[in-house]
């Protein structure tokens, strides 16, 4: 998928019933490790282990198991918002094939959590998940670039994958993605004033 995406995009143009069960498995596994290194993104991560009654296992299965759960949620908010906007620059595909655009798609933001988490825990550890800490500042805000670079691959992806399966041109492709990347970051950013509020 990282090295010649066209390729697997154009395999996505066959919706039958047995080659999305044959693609289902990975594009779960994407979604779910993605998932993973979105919720480690978050505010809440960032703070967790401020509560002395949680430890490294409740980190890791929070994780894991919110992480993962997080992603599916929007793999299914967000394919649908897809969905939906590709419908409506003419697209005939199914909601299924907007899923799995988008889980192929978030193939780099798993990676974060193979590459780009495991050097961030290595060097700040347990700070990295309590308020304040080293991890802040500059070198905390480079960070935090490094891994939006990793979304915007994504996102990258997706467009080259909306322009692979529908043979659209470059600009009906940003179209559409643009349209579902701008609910979806309303839907962030609703959640985080929601967070923030509560």
């Amino acid at each position: 998928m990282l090295q010649s995406p066209r390729a697997v995009f154009a395999a996505l143009r066959d919706d039958s019933d047995e080659a999305a069960e044959a693609r289902q498995d990975a594009a779960g596994a994407i979604v779910w490790l993605a998932g993973i290194a979105a919720v480690l993104a978050t505010t809440v991560a960032s703070t967790l282990l401020d509560d002395v009654e949680l430890d490294r296992l409740d980190l890791v299965v929070w994780a894991f198991l919110g992480g993962g759960l997080s992603g599916f949620a929007l793999y299914f908010f967000i394919g649908k918002v897809l969905h939906v906007a590709l419908r409506r620059l003419g697209s005939r595909g199914s909601f299924r094939r907007a899923r799995h655009l988008l889980a192929f798609s978030a193939a780099p933001v798993a990676l974060a959590l193979l590459v780009y988490w495991p050097i961030r825990i290595a060097i700040y550890g347990e700070d990295l998940f309590r308020s304040g800490g080293p991890d802040g500042g500059t070198t905390g805000t480079v960070f935090a670039w490094i891994f939006y670079a990793f979304l915007v691959w994504g996102l990258v992806l997706l467009v080259i994958g909306v322009r692979t399966v529908h043979g659209w041109t470059w600009a009906r492709s940003i179209a559409g993605v643009a349209w579902a990347a701008t609910i979806g970051a309303g839907l962030a950013v609703a959640l985080t004033l929601l967070y923030a509020a509560g």
